[in-house]
């Protein structure tokens, strides 16, 4: 099948207005005509199909390792290139969990995941304090923007709440949040690269105070439970922990903000929706399934072959890479009755936005919970909420592989 006028890697990101615009055109087609593409450009495949990205996803022996994908790789063997300069390296600044693969993914994600999951497990109440102050901030204002003013904050001072960050340095912590995340942007300026370094040695400098501080004097925070667990021999370095903490950060902001704000238009632009959910306030779990599905935050995830494969009839060599296309399989009829319509009573398939297999995202259980708290609480506050423009289109970032609002202006 001819592929040379099909979407490429590069014209499946925001930077592409049609794609940032309406994605699903250009990942339908993909799918209905070439569910597996090789971009020779971008060096690797795209993978559109449900089947296909679920199967991929849950193959353990899939690699994550960009150093092990061949040459050609472009964007996976990207992650490879020397820190920008003034960034400070630490012991342990190569081990992260996003890009490891066994037995250092299993070393480093075990003690982590472990002790997130039992914070999560008992922390409704804390995140519902922290909607309720964020909610009272805004408390009387006719028109905001619900990104900067709800959204953003929520999951930021959550898990600042769960770390243990003190709440004098909340203002800080939320700075530096915010700059380390223009570390996922490929293509950010000079300035930004400057912001992003000059945002990671704070962050990384408070980290190692913090766990320092919670070694001699331990606290009810994940911090603390890290070096307890590190006293007991789980073989983590500091570097490692600071290393991965910052990545929980900065992942879990960025998509559980787009996860919120996303949801809140949607629930605006389909009134219908809302109703069924006030209707019925038990539909948050559901409906939060349906956001994920339906408005991914993230785009795509990637896997390196570990062995001469074939996906969807398509061979594979050891070491190409597959970009998995989760907004594609997420929308993919084959799996998902109308696809294209968004109903929070759904009860399709499990999605596909948190990934899957090893490496299915560490933050999803704490983002389904902030979620289904954040959402329920600010509706119910805020029962009567429209868009303060109807008629303006929503304004995607562009940020390259992720799926979020730049601006939510509403009216009460």
């Amino acid at each position: 099948m001819a592929q040379d006028d099909l979407p490429t890697v590069f014209e499946l990101t925001p930077l592409n207005p049609d794609f940032n615009q309406n994605p699903h055109k250009l990942l339908d087609r993909l799918r209905n005509e070439c569910p597996v593409r090789r971009d020779e450009a971008a060096g690797t495949f795209i993978l559109t199909r449900y089947a296909d990205v679920r199967g991929t996803l849950s193959d353990t022996t899939m690699w994550r390792d960009p150093a092990r994908a061949e040459e050609a790789a472009i964007l996976p063997r990207r992650l490879l290139d020397p820190p920008p300069p003034g960034l400070e390296v630490h012991d342990g600044s190569g081990s992260s969990i996003l890009l490891s693969d066994d037995p250092d993914h299993a070393r480093i994600r075990n003690p982590l995941q472990m002790a997130l999951y039992k914070r999560v497990a008992k922390c409704r109440p804390l995140v519902a304090k922290v909607v309720d102050e964020i909610l009272d901030r805004i408390n009387g204002a006719t028109q905001f923007d619900v990104m900067d003013t709800f959204a953003v904050p929520v999951p930021i001072d959550v898990i600042a709440r769960i770390l243990g960050v003190d709440d004098t340095m909340l203002v800080e912590f939320r700075e530096w949040s915010e700059g380390v995340i223009l570390s996922l942007n490929p293509f950010r300026t000079p300035e930004q690269t400057e912001k992003f370094v000059a945002s990671a040695n704070a962050l990384n400098a408070y980290f190692h105070e913090l766990m320092m501080e919670r070694r001699k004097n331990p606290r009810d925070d994940l911090i603390s439970d890290m070096m307890m667990l590190q006293a007991e021999g789980a073989p983590l370095t500091d570097g490692e922990l600071q290393n991965n903490l910052q990545g929980l950060l900065v992942g879990g902001n960025l998509t559980t903000t787009d996860l919120i704000g996303n949801g809140i238009h949607l629930f605006l632009t389909h009134p219908g929706e809302l109703a069924k959910l006030k209707a019925d306030p038990n539909l948050i779990n559901s409906a939060v399934e349906e956001i994920l599905r339906f408005e991914s935050p993230v785009d795509i995830t990637g896997r390196i072959a570990s062995r001469d494969m074939e996906v969807g009839g398509c061979p594979i060599k050891q070491t190409q890479s597959i970009f998995m296309s989760l907004r594609g399989a997420n929308r993919d009829p084959a799996t998902f009755a109308d696809p294209h319509k968004f109903d929070i009573a759904r009860k399709d398939a499990p999605h596909v936005a948190f990934g899957g297999g090893a490496h299915l995202c560490i933050g999803s259980p704490l983002a389904r919970l902030e979620a289904q708290v954040a959402l329920s609480a600010f509706f119910d506050r805020y029962p009567n909420l429209r868009l303060a423009d109807p008629d303006e289109p929503p304004q995607w970032r562009s940020l390259p592989f992720f799926r979020g609002l730049q601006r939510l202006e509403v009216r009460t």
